[in-house]
């Protein structure tokens, strides 16, 4: 098993996508201010590491990944030097930064851009990846964000058509130049020797193109996935970027990685191989869409089995080198105690806590998304005028343009959209949530009034909030929930999740019950122990007297430390 033992691997991860964290401006935008106020409320929490979204100069066109300028800070966010204070109280309450590296693609407004389209002999025009006109059609790419799906965009200015695998604003930068490494270079060391502690990379497998632009053998979105994940020198340009900036810092990386498969996971984080130290796979994300979809959501959800199968898979992958990623949510997907628990006021509070116990006791490196710490819930916006995101708003439009079922894909939307993540921090009870004295830029979720708010459940050392400041500091306590052995027990039942943790002599014993039953779980014999402690539960236990048997309420979560 990988036991090297590194801060990063130890740390516990907040997400904080800054537009919604926190205004001081007044401005209904959330700002780096607003994140400089509350580090004292994120150190509480027991987490290690902030993961923060773009904060660089932006049109906003993707919420800040379409970049106008990597070294300069949005107006709307603040300043440099707001940005240099919030490091500064980062690093005094120790807590380490990373930052989001989005280099696949830049902004069309972006100086190399405009230059490169501005004619066929710039010096910048190599830049960018560009298709004659006298050429004809350039073979199909998809694109995530097109109304056309579409990734190639036609420019009058130079008669020709740039790549964009995302958003038309989002032209795709062409790694095989060397001078665009070389810039993508210098400009993460300019970041580092500010202080950050490294880079979360966003869709870092598609930077590798094929520049013959082949004709692809895809129909479906995921086979284009597949294919942009693994160009030609992918590994290549990750361990060039290793060798020239990561390795002479103390840093991590975590990769975006769509399209990688878990035959190829240790290519991209053997430690031998020096490209990235790990990075988020697909395979949970994609467990409850419909098949070949890359956004529309299953009818009946997801099946514990396979969630289980997901899991214990990849932690076998990592078993003796590389390392893993664990999350449930984050800015692109929907409210992970919406999507993994239910959301009903009966059930709400032990899912949440149910979720947050088996990130902070599985193998892996854990992420949590701002607001998960007191059970932030889906909003399922019902009209597509609340909503913000080119990704709704463009698949909408594909959808009328096609003559499509509306109705159907506003019902999918509800429960797929990013939007649900997206929604203000929930911090009282007062109007908008306290996020903002003006009105925000997207709506609150109105469960900020019924008890989903920091304030109230700071008030109760029975909240979820109180719970994820306990299960923290008890993954911090023991160093088996890091680095021990996992082994999944019955992985074919249906609705408890159940699992030890064993490092030398220390093991641990985690029970879940995924479901709205009370549930009886009996170990195997095979699972030998004289006593077993109590760590932590969501729940009040109803029995666990016999000694392999347990009586689990629904959605309870409990934490056994087995001794010999």
């Amino acid at each position: 098993m990988s036991q090297t033992k590194t801060w990063w691997k130890e740390g516990i991860v907040y997400q904080i996508y800054p537009r919604s964290f926190n205004d001081t401006t007044g401005n209904g935008i959330g700002d780096l201010r607003g994140i400089i106020e509350k580090l004292d409320y994120i150190a509480s929490l027991g987490v290690t590491i902030i993961w923060l979204n773009p904060v660089y100069d932006s049109p906003n066109d993707d919420n800040g990944y379409d970049i106008r300028d990597y070294r300069k800070i949005m107006a709307e966010f603040g300043t440099m030097e707001d940005f240099d204070e919030l490091l500064s109280g980062m690093k005094e309450r120790g807590l380490r930064l990373i930052m989001d590296l989005v280099v696949n693609h830049c902004s069309d407004e972006h100086k190399w851009f405009k230059e490169s389209r501005s004619s066929r002999d710039n010096a910048y025009r190599d830049y960018f990846h560009w298709w004659p006109a006298e050429k004809g059609t350039p073979p199909k790419r998809w694109s995530y964000f097109d109304v056309e799906e579409n990734a190639w965009k036609y420019d009058e200015q130079t008669d020709a058509y740039y790549l964009h695998y995302f958003a038309v604003k989002q032209p795709d930068l062409k790694w095989e130049n060397p001078a665009v490494r070389k810039e993508v270079y210098d400009m993460m060391h300019f970041w580092f020797k500010k202080g950050v502690d490294g880079f979360r990379m966003d869709v870092i497998p598609f930077i590798s193109k094929d520049t013959s632009y082949p004709e692809i053998n895809a129909t479906e979105p995921h086979e284009y996935i597949a294919y942009y994940a693994n160009g030609p020198k992918v590994h290549e340009y990750l361990n060039e970027l290793n060798t020239e900036v990561i390795s002479k810092y103390d840093a991590f990386t975590v990769g975006e990685g769509p399209g990688i498969a878990i035959e190829q996971a240790l290519d991209f984080v053997h430690e031998d191989r020096k490209e990235m130290d790990m990075f988020f796979h697909f395979d949970l994300m994609s467990l409850d869409r419909a098949p070949g979809e890359v956004f529309k959501m299953r009818e009946g959800g997801y099946s514990l089995v396979e969630f289980k199968k997901v899991f214990s898979d990849w932690d076998a992958a990592f078993q003796k080198a590389g390392w893993g990623s664990l999350f449930l949510a984050n800015h692109d997907f929907p409210r992970s105690v919406s999507r993994w628990g239910n959301d009903s006021p009966e059930h709400w509070k032990n899912s949440a806590t149910l979720l947050h116990t088996f990130l902070l006791t599985m193998r892996g490196t854990p992420y949590f998304y701002q607001g998960d710490e007191i059970g932030m819930t889906n909003v399922c916006f019902t009209d597509i005028e609340d909503y913000r995101d080119i990704n709704t708003i463009n698949r909408y439009k594909t959808v009328q343009n096609r003559g499509g079922d509306l109705e159907a894909f506003m019902q999918s939307e509800q429960h797929a959209a990013r939007e649900n993540a997206r929604t203000p921090m929930q911090w009282d009870a007062s109007a908008n949530a306290g996020f903002t004295s003006a009105t925000p830029w997207i709506k609150v979720n109105p469960d900020y009034e019924n008890g989903v708010n920091v304030e109230a459940q700071l008030k109760s050392k029975h909240s979820v909030l109180s719970y994820f400041k306990d299960i923290t500091a008890l993954r911090q306590a023991h160093p088996a929930l890091v680095y021990g052995d996992y082994e999944c027990i019955r992985p074919e039942h249906e609705r408890v999740y159940c699992y030890t943790r064993t490092q030398e002599d220390q093991r641990f014993l985690i029970l879940l019950n995924f479901s709205n039953e009370v549930e009886r779980f009996s170990l195997p014999l095979s699972i030998s122990y004289n006593r077993k402690v109590k760590l932590i539960s969501n729940d009040k236990i109803l029995d666990d007297k016999t000694f392999k048997e347990f009586l689990l309420r629904p959605w309870q979560a409990i934490v056994y430390k087995l001794e010999n």
